[in-house]
């Protein structure tokens, strides 16, 4: 990889896909048939979205290392279908599936040269971003999904750097598009631990695990309060 590429990046989306596989192992095909943490969908749903996003976003990262312009997806609805379409695999070739496309977008990844990791691509929600934002993207989807796996992990398992960027990501993301008046604070943190919108009307306080899983919109607000003493605000859907 080059010298220049998102070491720390790339590091958190090994680490996510270690994670991810090994929560997937202590669970029985059966489990995959039920429901996972995400309304609506499977296990078999999830994994299924885990493995195409791969696919995803390799297109991703030949755009960025060849120049071709390849989207995330073909068409508007063909997300969807190919979540739809892959969950009804036997859970066998959906569990190769992960493995195979995460290892397709690691070859993909290692043929971006240094001035690709700078080339603008753009993402399946629109947005334009560099090349370099890839594999940020992937150790999102694979820490957070690990923990909407049935019996599946949580956030106090992630490390510490990436629960304090992926609670940066999230406000970034609910500021710049939803309009959330929210500050807060990871309590557990010595330094770095405060995100301030300055002059936010609400102050939101606890653990960084806590925060990132509650401003991912994957629940489970205990611990967390308020300055004020106010309830905790009602955040919408984060992606």
């Amino acid at each position: 990889m080059s010298a220049t590429a998102p070491a720390t990046y790339l590091r958190w989306m090994a680490q996510g896909h270690e994670y991810f596989t090994a929560r997937l192992e202590a669970i029985g095909d059966e489990r995959l048939d039920g429901p996972s943490a995400l309304p609506g969908w499977s296990g078999r749903h999830l994994l299924s979205h885990v493995g195409h996003n791969a696919t995803a976003l390799a297109r991703l990262a030949h755009w960025a290392a060849t120049g071709e312009p390849t989207p995330m997806y073909p068409s508007p609805s063909a997300r969807a279908e190919e979540i739809e379409s892959g969950a009804r695999w036997p859970a066998s070739r959906l569990r190769n599936f992960v493995e195979e496309e995460q290892e397709r977008l690691d070859t993909a990844l290692d043929k971006i040269t240094d001035v690709g990791w700078r080339a603008e691509v753009v993402t399946a929600q629109g947005r334009t971003v560099p090349a370099a934002t890839i594999p940020w993207l992937r150790c999102r989807e694979v820490w957070i999904h690990a923990c909407d796996l049935p019996d599946g992990g949580d956030f106090t398992a992630f490390p510490d750097d990436l629960l304090d960027a992926l609670i940066g990501d999230a406000l970034t993301r609910r500021r710049g598009t939803q309009g959330v008046e929210l500050d807060v604070r990871a309590t557990d943190r010595e330094t770095g631990g405060a995100h301030e919108a300055g002059g936010a009307a609400v102050r939101v306080e606890g653990r960084a695990a806590d925060l990132a899983r509650w401003l991912t919109g994957r629940g489970r607000a205990q611990g967390l309060h308020t300055t004020t003493g106010a309830p905790l605000p009602q955040l919408p859907p984060w992606l």
